[in-house]
């Protein structure tokens, strides 16, 4: 970032939280999906409400990216994004916690170290180091 010593302001505004940092073409998309929650649910209705976390976690993860990641770029229901319905879910998700609103009904804490487990995908890796194999993505699956 550069410095401009002519104006006062700037020092000041510098360390301020940066809305100039996001991308607004993806805050228009989001936008979209949470005025399609509003016109279904009503508008701000979690922070009314609150949220259950375990809902808002199906249906950003199972529902929106994994759909996505399996090549459905676009929810068949709203037309939009699956991406942008997803950021949308975390926002409102994010949004209770925030409020403290939500109930929190993950499932009770475990150990998550994944350094034996990383550990052995090194080892797989090295062992296969010398094969030369094709690893497909979703353009095998589009026509030419």
């Amino acid at each position: 970032m550069s410095e401009k010593p002519t104006n006062p302001k700037d020092a000041v505004g510098i360390r301020k939280v940066p809305i100039s940092c996001l991308p607004v073409r993806v805050l228009w998309r989001v936008g979209l999906a949470m005025m399609e929650g509003a016109l279904k649910y009503g508008r701000h209705n979690y922070r009314a409400a609150g949220v259950r976390a375990s809902v808002y976690f199906d249906a950003v993860v199972g529902r929106h990216l994994l759909s996505w990641w399996e090549g459905q770029d676009i929810d068949e229901e709203s037309k939009l994004h699956h991406i942008d319905k997803a950021i949308a879910g975390l926002m409102v998700l994010r949004d209770s916690i925030l409020q403290g609103n939500w109930e929190d009904d993950r499932p009770p804490r475990q150990d998550l170290d994944l350094s034996d487990l990383n550990a052995h995908a090194g080892m797989l890796l090295d062992m296969h180091a010398d094969k030369k194999v094709r690893h497909f993505t979703i353009a095998d699956t589009e026509a030419p």
